[in-house]
């Protein structure tokens, strides 16, 4: 399934994303309010460019004292047209951040529940590989009769693992549901057999084999899964396809395809293990899911001002643009969501640091998420409750 820890780093990514659009909006919003006060070229009159110049530079002080608030501007002393024109730009660029939080909110869900249809693929690329084998062979048995001899070329069409998982009415009904099928790609599936799979090392020492054994089975789709389907460019580009954040997918993808193969090579003799959904309760955890992402956009300049006061000694606008994203994260999480420990929080978004951040990040974001959950728990910012989680244990 997509664990929370899957969750929080989409979640991540899709912060990450905003924050970049939020950077893009504010330097359109001010190549606007200087585009307001360039000269104009059509006017007979003589215009004073320097003092044109002043009101661009007054209008966007403005602007920057008052973009991140939601009401009208501040008193100031200033023209009606230098007022007018920064409050112009702060309404752009409040409505262009909503706009990008909103398709970035819905992607980030859509992404995560399109995760099982992308695994679901991948293995039914080896199904196709296999079915392709089949086709050959009897096209031979076909022409040469009795005297064709297959010898192992079989073997992946035998191959106890695919088999266990295509006699699976779990499977099918999760490829039905899902949408999955590849009947468009005879010709692609033909072609990266005979390019990547069967000059593959793997798949020549596999033909080897007189008689595979379940573990042998499952060592070679377990190879062709990681070392051609999720290496081979051409072969991601048929994901990548299908998917516009395959990028960010790809991994837990990968994962979780690798997982079902795993499961359908536990033998006969012991239970099937359901496949991988998105989560055990998906309406719960994609509540969590947008739940986090909102409210850490939310929070976001309580969350800077916490930051700033911790790190005195550092300009906040130095600091690595991910850990800002990722100790957000973490405020949100443990002030709006009371039963998740506090230790929970800090561990997983320490853990996101080492993944996504700088080399020193991840002592970074645990010094100072420490320093902030005792604070606010002090303050009373963060307050736990649960069976077992009185007092933040």
């Amino acid at each position: 399934m997509l664990n929370r820890r899957i969750l929080r780093v989409k979640a991540f990514q899709n912060l990450y994303a905003y924050e970049q659009c939020k950077g893009s909006n504010l330097n359109l919003a001010k190549d606007y309010i200087r585009e307001s006060f360039l000269p104009d070229l059509n006017s007979m009159e003589v215009q004073d460019k320097a003092a044109l110049s002043r009101e661009a530079e007054e209008a966007i002080a403005i602007f920057e004292q008052n973009v991140e608030k939601n009401q009208k501007l501040i008193a100031v002393d200033a023209s009606e047209k230098v007022k007018k024109i920064a409050l112009a730009a702060v309404k752009q660029v409040q409505e262009a951040n909503e706009k990008d939080r909103l398709f970035l909110l819905k992607n980030m869900v859509v992404s995560a529940e399109r995760i099982p249809q992308l695994y679901l693929l991948a293995i039914e690329l080896l199904q196709a590989f296999a079915k392709h084998v089949g086709k050959e062979v009897a096209k031979k048995q076909k022409l040469a009769g009795d005297n064709v001899v297959v010898g192992n070329e079989l073997n992946l069409v035998n191959n106890q693992v695919l088999k266990r998982l295509r006699e699976s009415t779990e499977y099918q009904a999760a490829l039905t549901k899902n949408g999955v099928h590849l009947e468009d790609l005879e010709l692609e599936i033909k072609e990266w057999f005979r390019e990547y799979i069967k000059p593959a090392e793997a798949y020549q020492q596999y033909l080897s084999l007189p008689q595979p054994q379940l573990n042998q089975d499952f060592e070679v789709v377990d190879e062709l899964l990681k070392k051609i389907i999720f290496k081979n460019e051409v072969i991601l580009t048929f994901f990548a396809e299908k998917d516009l954040n395959w990028t960010e997918n790809k991994s837990v993808v990968r994962s979780l395809a690798a997982k079902v193969l795993k499961n359908a090579a536990l033998g006969e003799e012991k239970p099937w293990e359901p496949l991988p959904e998105i989560a055990m309760n998906w309406e719960e955890d994609k509540e969590f899911f947008e739940n986090i992402f909102n409210f850490t956009i939310e929070n976001d300049v309580n969350s800077r001002v916490l930051i700033a006061e911790k790190t005195k000694n550092w300009d906040i606008e130095r600091l690595a643009f991910t850990d800002k994203v990722i100790i957000s994260m973490a405020l949100a999480e443990m002030i709006h969501f009371p039963s998740i420990p506090v230790k929970v929080t800090i561990n997983e978004y320490i853990d996101i640091s080492k993944t996504y951040s700088t080399p020193k990040s991840k002592q970074f974001v645990n010094g100072l998420l420490d320093v902030l959950a005792k604070e606010l728990t002090e303050k009373g910012q963060i307050r736990k409750s649960g069976r077992g989680l009185l007092d933040n244990k």
